[in-house]
């Protein structure tokens, strides 16, 4: 009888082992999981206040430099067409429906990493509204899927409509950077395209797509310098020009 409890005990004993590795094989396995929960938002990765418009996707908050996350609008500099003919500045049209969607209003931002200068990548968010998709529902800003594919269904929808940039051709934000780097740097000394411009606003480096660009006038017997990227221009305490 004895022998009986005793085995009867240690099966017991099994079962509850076996249950207990089977619980944490499953745990995990969820743990693992791409469907798992991830840790929620924390007070840091949030910035929030009034906002600055740089240009047609990025804003500063307490001086952080934002780029709205998912979206490329068009540059300052750059022109579209109107589908009754002619062209019309897409570039200050976003810039303009940016400030527009911001101005006087709360904006917060969830931060979700940086960019190859520096800048926040985040989904702004104004008075509750999403910016990003708003901007490109207007049809004033290119979903940017090379990075993400959150605002497709919103550039479908507008594509659709024709509106902004879809009432005729438009050569995507991308595009037109490249476009404009690879002609300065044909013609910038030793190919190094970006001009570090000395100002009453103090030392500003501008890009190709900078509609002041070829305004400037380099003298760089005066300190004017030639960089070949940003985080070089940053480095030596240059900062980027405001589009506005």
């Amino acid at each position: 009888m004895r022998a009986m409890k005793t085995n009867g005990f240690i099966g017991t004993l099994r079962r509850l082992r076996s249950l207990s590795a089977a619980a944490c094989c499953f745990t995990l396995v969820f743990a693992l999981s791409p469907l798992a929960p991830v840790a929620s938002t924390t007070s840091s990765d949030i910035v929030a206040g009034r906002a600055r418009v740089v240009d047609g996707d990025t804003i500063e908050i307490d001086r952080e430099r934002i780029r709205i996350h998912g979206i490329d609008a068009p540059e300052s500099a750059q022109t579209c067409s109107h589908a009754a003919g002619g062209t019309w500045r897409c570039g200050d049209a976003s810039m303009r429906a940016l400030v527009q969607l911001t101005t006087g209003k709360t904006v917060t931002c969830e931060r979700r990493g940086r960019d190859l200068y520096g800048r926040t990548i985040a989904v702004c968010r104004a008075d509750g509204a999403d910016v990003g998709g708003e901007l490109v529902r207007q049809g004033l800003a290119w979903a940017f899927v090379r990075y993400s594919r959150d605002y497709v269904a919103l550039e479908r929808a507008a594509r659709a409509a024709r509106v902004g940039l879809w009432q005729a051709q438009a050569t995507p934000a991308w595009e037109f950077r490249a476009t404009r780097w690879a002609g300065a740097q044909q013609k910038a000394p030793e190919g190094c395209p970006i001009k570090g411009n000395i100002s009453a606003r103090g030392r500003i480096y501008h890009m190709p797509w900078s509609p002041w660009y070829h305004k400037i006038k380099m003298d760089t017997a005066g300190g004017k310098r030639w960089f070949c990227s940003e985080s070089e221009a940053q480095a030596a305490g240059w900062r980027p020009a405001a589009m506005r």
